[in-house]
């Protein structure tokens, strides 16, 4: 293998696909990205076994190859060179050399044989969705997965698609978070794929552009390309909960307010919760409502704002940064809270807007 190209060229896919390249590795090829040059391109691919990550980019190349060289150590170099520096790459043996300017690398490779890639996801069918579109539904989702829970099929974000629809939910077993889009192709069949928390996490890194992306859901797999990054996830195996069941359908007890009185309300009340569980009560009457919260020192908190409400009193509890978390995901002014009584959940969402939703579960105080 021997090519040439300029520094940003070579940084680009490096810094695409870093993310997946875990500093402590059981298998050393883990720590290697791997390097794949023929006919004016450079693959450059990246795995945890979980997630795959494989970017391209053109390159002056002299004689094709591939080989494995250490992720980090490549980034690093190609940072630490000056800016619009030519770069040289060449195969020694079991050496990969690295020149710019006055400046020489040699770094240890690792066989390309030996490298872990997905080449075909048997993919079952794909929808097309803009970029902006995806990435909106896991900004609005994704924190409420859960974070190694027993119950392996929660430290994921499921994908849904059927009725025209694109869904993204995510729930931890205290809140659940829903968020979908309107597909062009009507066509969709139905399927449920559940994303693993950190391809999730790395595919929104990687949403900044514009224009439309293809998701191929496999049995197995999900596979994303865009930008000239492929992204390729492993899933999980297990059945997500029948998350339509805990969405409460009774919103005759709405409330509405403004979110960022709300937010700073909360906010501020919530400096003198109990630092393990988080607890704050909510008093709500007539256009009115009282915050409360105290913790182990004896402290207390209280805070009151009006709001829009003519339901009965309700008094209940909640975790205060799952409400905190809701109330950020949401972009209007005003902010619809839905509560039968105190033992029920409650529903957040964006006045008269069904597109997205937060629930979140009660707690005793």
């Amino acid at each position: 293998m021997k090519l040439s190209a300029a520094r940003e060229a070579l940084l680009r896919p490096l810094q695409a696909v870093i993310g997946v390249v875990e500093r402590r590795q059981t298998m050393p090829i883990l720590a290697n990205v791997l390097l794949v040059a023929n006919d004016g391109e450079l693959l450059v691919t990246a795995t945890d076994l979980e997630v795959e990550l494989v970017a391209s980019t053109e390159v002056n190349v002299e004689s094709g190859g591939e080989v494995t060289v250490p992720g980090r150590k490549l980034l690093d170099i190609c940072r630490a060179l000056p800016q619009d520096a030519e770069v040289s790459i060449s195969q020694s043996g079991e050496r990969l050399v690295v020149k710019s300017g006055r400046s020489k690398f040699t770094l240890t490779t690792l066989p390309a044989a030996e490298f872990p890639t997905v080449d075909d996801i048997n993919a079952g069918h794909s929808v097309t969705v803009s970029q902006k579109s995806l990435g909106r539904i896991l900004e609005k989702t994704h924190f409420s997965m859960a974070q190694q829970d027993v119950r392996y099929y929660l430290n994921g974000l499921l994908l849904e698609t059927g009725d025209n629809l694109l869904r993204a939910v995510a729930t931890d077993g205290h809140r659940l978070a829903l968020c979908e889009v309107a597909l062009d192709d009507d066509k969709a069949p139905e399927q449920q794929v559940i994303v693993p928390r950190k391809g999730v996490l790395e595919l929104q890194r990687l949403m900044s552009g514009e224009g439309d992306l293809t998701v191929e859901l496999g049995t197995n797999h999900v596979r994303i390309k865009l930008d000239g990054i492929r992204f390729t996830s492993k899933l999980i195996d297990g059945r997500f909960p029948e998350y339509e069941r805990v969405i409460p359908q009774d919103t005759s007890n709405a409330m509405s307010a403004d979110r960022d009185v709300f937010k700073s309300a909360l906010q501020r009340t919530a400096i003198l919760s109990n630092e393990k569980y988080r607890g704050i009560r909510l008093i709500i009457r007539d256009n009115n409502v009282v915050l409360q919260t105290h913790n182990p020192e004896q402290e207390e908190a209280e805070e009151e704002f009006e709001i829009e409400y003519s339901g009965e009193e309700i008094e209940i509890g909640f975790n205060v940064n799952y409400l905190l978390d809701a109330l950020g995901a949401i972009e209007t002014d005003q902010i619809s809270l839905a509560v039968v009584d105190s033992n029920s959940s409650c529903l957040i969402r964006e006045p008269g807007k069904d597109d997205c939703k937060y629930v979140v579960m009660p707690m005793r105080l």
